[in-house]
């Protein structure tokens, strides 16, 4: 048996830590805290579909919250309002788990929101044209929501793949929705690392040649070997073991709006969100929707094999990550999204 298959097997067996329930006494009645700030990076990508779909539903105000959501540029801006003390909750890629502890700061995530990554890396057509593979992307732009934001990890794993250093490319913030296809139309950059409807848009205009593409579970399944954990809900931990009910109505929301969106017609989604979030287009955001639908979680849970996949990913784009000595299980717990699961 490889050294790769037995880690693998030691994290699968540690799975059923990822249910445990150290919080399962408390977690009943009415929240602690109603009013609640969540900061998210990009919020009118489908990657975060969940989200605006538990508030423009009502979903959070049936659960007893008032949630003030305030969006940045990307996950790296809102991972920082959360540490800094401005957010108690933040809706963005459950990665920043992993790095944080690596850091010896510990997040969990609690809701989870795609179990595929959601992400596509697009490279101008005059510019694909000169590419064969990511050795050949050295020195090149790439526009994604904020640099550190996973946006940015999928390039430097790409980057990895070909021998190249992270510093051998170039993030640009350009946020998510229409400034990334202006930054495309405009050539202020060579390639997008972005989530859809974005990506649907760029490639109906025939700006862009897909070069990674994890849009679908097929896409996840070959480039990671299975599910990949992106969007969710985490905080740290004194949110869960101080107020263990308002962390309950949060992932009770995100779980609703998780199992309305199997099913709900895509033009039923497109009215569901804000108008700008269709950049223009109903029927290519519906589209869009369409293709990623079976990316988003059923469940709110966290997959068994998602958080090795991601520290796998992580570990191939970064040497800073260091695979043995993350604890998994400390970044991530079913218990909120299984207890959602059976109240609804």
């Amino acid at each position: 048996m490889t050294k790769l298959h037995m880690r693998r097997r030691t994290i699968l067996a540690a799975a059923p830590a990822l249910v445990a329930a150290p919080y399962v006494a408390h977690a009943q009645g009415k929240p602690e805290k109603t009013k609640v700030v969540l900061a998210v990076g990009g919020k009118s990508a489908l990657y975060y579909l969940s989200l605006t779909i538990a508030e423009t539903k009502g979903y959070f105000k049936e659960a007893g919250l008032d949630v003030e959501i305030n969006d940045f540029q990307g996950g790296a801006k809102s991972l920082q309002a959360l540490m800094g003390g401005s957010a108690d909750v933040v809706a963005g890629a459950y990665e920043h788990t992993i790095r944080m502890q690596q850091r010896g700061q510990d997040i969990v995530g609690f809701a989870l929101i795609g179990r595929g990554m959601q992400l596509a890396i697009g490279l101008r057509n005059d510019v694909a044209a000169k590419v064969k593979g990511p050795v050949d992307i050295k020195g090149m732009k790439f526009g994604v929501t904020a640099p550190g934001s996973q946006t940015h990890m999928l390039v430097n794993n790409w980057a990895a793949k070909g021998g190249l250093k992270a510093s051998d490319i170039v993030a640009i913030g350009v946020g998510a929705g229409a400034s990334v296809v202006a930054a495309i139309e405009k050539g202020e950059v060579d390639g997008i690392s972005q989530a859809d409807p974005a990506v649907t848009i760029l490639e109906d205009k025939k700006l862009i040649k897909i070069m990674v593409d994890t849009r679908t579970m097929k896409g996840n399944q070959e480039l990671f070997g299975g599910a990949f954990p992106a969007a969710c809900l985490y905080a740290q931990p004194d949110l869960l073991k101080k107020t263990p009910n308002t962390a309950q109505a949060l992932a009770t929301a995100i779980v609703r709006a998780d199992q309305w969106l199997q099913t709900a017609a895509p033009a039923d989604v497109a009215k569901a969100v804000p108008e700008a979030y269709l950049l223009g287009d109903k029927a290519l955001y519906e589209k869009a929707f369409a293709a990623v639908r079976d990316t988003i979680s059923p469940d709110g849970q966290m997959p068994a094999d998602g958080p090795a996949n991601c520290l796998k990913f992580l570990a191939e784009g970064d040497p800073a990550i260091k695979p043995a000595s993350i604890k998994l299980a400390d970044t991530w717990t079913n218990e909120f999204a299984a207890r959602a699961g059976k109240r609804s």
